[in-house]
Formats: C-alpha cells, sequence, structure tokens
C-alpha cells in the first residue's frame, strides 16, 4: 500500500513537471501500471516510449520500451534495465532517462530536470563538509582558469559521492571512500564486506590477524569522458589470486570495458558488483605473501606496503 501511495505521488509530479505541451518532455498518459512519453529530440522530432509497473515494482525497475529502432533511443532505454535501489522509482527512472537522451542527441538538459528529486535520508556532517569543500575547489579553480576534467564529468561524478553518502551501503559499512588528493577524478574504495560464507571472507579475517588489516582497498580512476566510458579500478592492497584480478592488481570485468560499459552504471554499482565477483571467481588472499612483502625491507613493494599505512588505510 505505502508503495502504491508512493507511486501515485511519483505519477503526479512527472504530469506536473512534464505536461503534454512540454517543449522536451511529455508525460502522455499515466497510471499505476503504465507510463507512456515523448521525447522530442532535434528538429522537432517525436519519439514515444512506454514503461510497464509490474507486481515486483519497486524491487525491480519498470520494463521500458521504445516504437524507434533509433540507437539514439534504444541505448538510452536500455540503461534502464541495469538500475537498483532508488533509481527503480518512477521519478528517479523518467530522470536517468531523460539525461541519457539529451546526452546521446547532444542537446542541453531542461532546467525542469532538477526538479526530479525524491526525499533523500540526512548525510552525516563530515560528508556534507566534503561536499562543500569540494564546490569550493571547483570554484577556486574555474576563477584561476586550471578547471581540470570535464564539467559533464565532474558534475556526474558529484552526484554518485553525493549518492554514495546517502546510501544504505555505504551507512552501514559495506564500503568506505576516500578521494585521493580531494580529487573527484580518483578515488580509493575499501571494501570492508565480502559474502561472509566465502573463502575470500576467511582470509580477511586471518589477514587482520597477521597484519591487522580487514578490507580491500581499491583504487578507481575516471577520465574526462565519463560517464561515457567505464573507471578503471586495480585491487592496491592485499594481494589477491583468482578472482578475476590480473597481475598488478587490475580488475578483469566486462563491465569495465567499453563494450560492457553503460553510463547509466553508477559508482555504487560498480563497487557491489567488484565484490560479488571477487567472490564469484573464487578470488583468495595471498596471506603469506603479504607478510613477506611486509617484512622484507629490501623488497620495494615492502616499500609500497609501508606507504600505504596512511590514516586512511588502517
Amino acid at each position: 500500500m505505502a508503495c502504491l501511495i508512493t507511486l501515485k505521488q511519483e505519477i503526479k509530479t512527472l504530469e506536473s513537471i512534464f505536461p503534454k505541451n512540454h517543449e522536451r518532455f511529455q508525460i502522455v498518459s499515466a497510471s499505476v501500471d503504465e507510463l507512456t512519453c515523448r521525447f522530442i529530440g532535434k528538429n522537432g522530432k517525436k519519439f514515444e516510449i512506454h514503461a510497464n509497473i509490474t507486481e515486483t515494482y519497486p524491487s525491480a525497475p519498470p520494463v521500458w520500451f521504445a516504437e524507434s529502432e533509433e540507437t539514439s533511443v534504444t541505448s538510452a532505454v536500455h540503461a534502464l534495465s541495469n538500475t537498483s535501489g532508488r533509481d527503480n522509482h518512477v521519478l528517479n527512472q523518467v530522470g536517468i532517462l531523460l539525461r541519457e537522451l539529451c546526452l546521446l542527441h547532444g542537446i542541453p538538459e531542461p532546467p525542469d530536470l532538477a526538479l526530479l528529486t525524491m526525499p533523500t535520508e540526512e548525510m552525516d556532517t563530515q560528508h556534507l563538509a566534503t561536499l562543500e569543500r569540494l564546490r569550493q575547489n571547483q570554484r577556486q579553480d574555474y576563477l584561476k582558469g586550471s578547471v581540470s576534467g570535464s564539467v559533464q564529468a565532474t558534475d556526474r561524478l558529484m552526484k554518485e559521492l553525493r549518492d554514495i553518502y546517502r546510501s544504505d551501503s555505504f551507512k552501514k559499512g559495506m564500503y568506505n571512500i576516500d578521494l585521493v588528493n580531494d580529487s573527484l577524478y580518483e578515488w580509493n574504495i575499501r571494501l570492508m564486506s565480502v559474502d561472509p560464507d566465502s573463502p575470500l571472507h576467511n582470509d580477511l579475517v586471518l589477514l587482520k590477524e597477521k597484519e591487522g588489516k580487514d578490507s580491500i582497498l581499491l583504487n578507481m580512476t575516471f577520465k574526462e569522458t565519463y560517464p561515457f566510458e567505464p573507471p578503471f579500478v586495480r585491487v592496491v592492497h592485499p594481494i589477491i589470486s583468482g578472482g578475476y584480478v590480473l597481475v598488478g592488481g587490475a580488475i578483469c570485468m566486462e563491465l569495465l570495458t567499453k563494450q560492457g560499459w553503460s553510463s547509466a552504471y553508477t559508482v555504487e554499482a560498480v563497487i557491489m558488483q567488484i565484490s560479488a565477483t571477487l567472490v564469484k571467481g573464487k578470488a583468495r588472499i595471498q596471506v603469506n605473501i603479504v607478510l613477506q612483502e611486509h617484512n622484507n625491507p629490501s623488497n620495494p613493494l615492502s616499500r609500497f606496503t609501508k606507504r600505504m599505512k596512511s590514516p586512511f588505510y588502517k
């Protein structure tokens, strides 16, 4: 019942923001079972897009399909099948769809898009301060003419970080985030939790006993072309065999290739997928190797391990 009430409220919001006479995006018809939208592209070309809201909603997103077979439309619609959590809600689904359509058609997003927001839980004061500091840094860089990255990537990464700070998985301590040198384009991610029934979990317990560390440190870097290209992710510590982790720590996943990537994927979804892939691929921590490198001062990897003894990685 609560889900139905929320759905009706979201539909009402959509109809008020995107009426049938909107110049870019229109809600043609809407009910608790079905939604029909109309996107107006360049030169006034119109595209009809439909959504069926199933009984599994919002655990699963609506099922979307378009009447047009143009790639610029079908790609945007396909992106909606990869969402989870709050992004399954109709309000957020339409937001994702419209952003993708505008990007793929090379036209600006309508200002009304900013009104598509769902109520969110409060954020920790520390994380609010981090977001504000990043905004201030961006403003200063702009004034100095030393802006790095792209506006598109920066805006998306700010949204990703804000959403992560609000997410249940982050608040429950399943993983932690640290921006390297306060850069939105390089993140250190500490996986704190994996499947407790997996050998990898047992290895983490052993690693904590031997070395005092019970997490997997990932480094994730983004290009200025993000979100159209995937981030590069590698395992920094500990040394892992299996789990599709290559020598040097790079992770081999179709999700992280240009062919397997979608601009609709969120950073949190990538983090959770990596965690699941490590377990599925029977990843194991080479605890003895870690200890040998850690205790051998002549080994260059030992010096690297010591550098990882930062306030972030304890």
